[in-house]
């Protein structure tokens, strides 16, 4: 049986990473895929770096689009990142009857309903373990090992930066700051980190498990995203002292009133075997039906780790490319004409439990005021936490609620905010016990 034809879009971190995986594994990959798969093209601008890399064993160019229209590839690994030049060059090796394998979570994000339905039209696979989580093989376990369940909610550590600067200010202690330039002169962090450190990038991966996980198309749009940026070390210790970590989550849960789709600072009990994933490290916890909570755990970036998520994809792709397109698993899970319009709830009526920090002039009756606003917003306190003012004028007040309607919780902290005893803005921080 002939090789399987590969072009590669971009011979960066993870191109490298396949190609040597490939390269190295190639038995073993050819035992479990019935066929030799080779990249046989690589499409990058370095031309001179490109060419280090593949030694002479495959065609370099600097034109993506000689890939892409190329009548000797089967399959097109799009690494190129972004969602410009990116979606062209997906949807023209559609187009061009190719199948493709993408790490590209932006761009699945945004544009990945375009891409399926061109890629149900033409015939052809389009694969996207890599996209989430790295070397997890989180959307295979969604799309075809969870298929009996009825997925109840999934919450996920899927940003390895964001977990590291909460690691390192949890263990040392430091400010956001501070450990922000650690993790952008250990690599971790970008030159400009705003993608990791405001949710977004855990927002896009979000979208697309959601939609998975619920048979709903790609909303990224309607995703609510919130950031670390503005957590402090009395925050982490707070929740510490109460028996919490904070996380930055991803969560989508269903619901009787639509969908949840959600990234934000999130308290978790420190018992919960999600809370203590540390570093660069993800972590996804979805709760089924029929198998109740599972977790998923490993390395969700890098070179051979998301590679390795790239060429079982290829593996996939390999071994379905002769089957009848009706009879592949379905892009998102579920049947193309079966996809839900079920809608993503805006955050406002969103319920879940809370963390308030609260900074207040030590006076009496100071309690009395927020606990009645509170309670005339249904808003019921779960525990708290007084320090004692040791001389000082203010001190903070730390209060744990039960669940609450966001929208209620916005209402009763704006009137708290204008209490003469409450000093600046409340801190508030969403919990979640994950049962």
């Amino acid at each position: 049986m002939r090789a399987i034809n590969v072009g590669l879009l971009g011979i960066g971190t993870v191109g490298c990473g396949t190609w040597e995986v490939l390269g190295r594994n190639a038995d073993e990959i050819q035992r479990r895929a019935g066929r030799a798969i080779r990249i046989t093209r690589v499409a990058d601008k370095a031309l001179a770096r490109a060419r280090s890399i593949v030694k002479g064993k495959a065609k370099i160019t600097a034109d993506a689009h000689e890939v892409t229209r190329a009548k000797d590839i089967d399959i097109v690994i799009e690494l190129i990142g972004g969602t410009g030049i990116a979606r062209e060059l997906v949807l023209d090796a559609i187009a061009h009857g190719k199948h493709v394998v993408t790490a590209n979570k932006a761009l699945l994000a945004h544009h990945g309903n375009e891409i399926f339905a061109a890629a149900q039209k033409k015939g052809v696979m389009v694969a996207f373990e890599a996209a989430v989580a790295g070397g997890i093989p989180i959307i295979k376990a969604l799309r075809e090992g969870l298929t009996a369940n009825r997925i109840e909610w999934i919450a996920g550590i899927i940003n390895g930066t964001s977990n590291f600067i909460l690691s390192e200010m949890r263990d040392k202690g430091l400010t956001f700051a501070e450990v922000l330039r650690e993790a952008q002169d250990l690599g971790y962090a970008e030159a400009d980190p705003t993608f990791d450190v405001e949710g977004v990038d855990a927002a896009h991966k979000l979208t697309i498990l959601s939609a998975l996980a619920f048979g709903i198309p790609m909303q990224f749009k309607k995703a609510y995203t919130e950031g670390i940026s503005r957590l402090t070390r009395a925050d982490i210790a707070y929740a510490e002292e109460l028996g919490y970590r904070i996380k930055l989550l991803g969560i989508t849960k269903r619901t009787a009133k639509g969908i949840e789709l959600r990234v934000h600072p999130t308290l978790v009990p420190a018992r919960r075997l999600i809370a203590n994933v540390e570093g660069v490290m993800n972590a996804i916890l979805i709760k089924g039906d029929a198998v109740g909570p599972t977790l998923y755990y490993g390395a969700g970036a890098g070179s051979l780790p998301t590679a390795s998520a790239v060429v079982a994809d290829l593996v996939d792709v390999t071994r379905l490319i002769t089957a009848d397109p009706g009879h592949r698993v379905p892009h998102l899970a579920f049947q193309p004409d079966q996809l839900s319009d079920t809608r993503v709830l805006p955050i406002g009526e969103v319920e879940t439990s809370y963390y308030f920090r609260l900074r207040v002039l030590d006076r009496p009756g100071v309690l009395a005021d927020i606990t009645r606003i509170l309670a005339q917003g249904s808003i019921s306190i779960d525990a708290m936490v007084q320090k004692e003012p040791g001389g000082q004028k203010q001190v903070d007040i730390v209060l744990l609620t039960h669940r609450a309607l966001e929208k209620n919780v916005d209402a009763a902290l704006k009137k708290i905010e204008k209490l003469k005893t409450v000093v600046g803005k409340a801190t508030r921080i969403r919990l979640e016990e994950l049962l």
